[in-house]
């Protein structure tokens, strides 16, 4: 079992910054891949970033690429999101999740955070 805890999420104006925490429980965390999915009112959840389990390999969202960063501390037990040049259009509840593949499709993510809202004004 994996539990998973966002933090780092809030308001802050169009061209800010947020870095985004995943704090997981369980001694297997180093073997997930970490994954951070966001979801807007009315629209579904959707990819935002990955990063393989030894932090070797990442994959990005094409509307995120260049101004998102994920990264993770397998010694902390931790994954985090660096958001730069924040939009609002990034305005969501951001999750986070654990995976034991390599992959971007929501409903192969086996553990999942209770979210953190972002919200990015103009």
């Amino acid at each position: 079992q994996v539990q998973l805890v966002e933090s780092g999420g809030g308001l802050v104006q169009a061209g800010g910054s947020l870095r985004l925490s995943c704090a997981t429980s369980g001694r297997t965390f180093s073997s997930y891949t970490m994954g951070w999915f966001r979801q807007a009112p009315g629209k579904e959840r959707e990819f935002v970033a990955a990063v393989w389990w030894s932090g070797s390999s990442t994959y990005y969202a094409d509307s995120v690429k260049g101004r998102f960063t994920i990264s993770r501390d397998n010694a902390k037990n931790t994954v985090y999101l660096q958001m730069n040049s924040l939009k609002p259009e990034d305005t969501a509840v951001y999750y986070c999740a654990a995976s034991r593949d390599f992959t971007i499709n929501r409903r192969e993510y086996d553990y999942w955070g209770q979210g953190t809202q972002v919200t990015v004004s103009s």
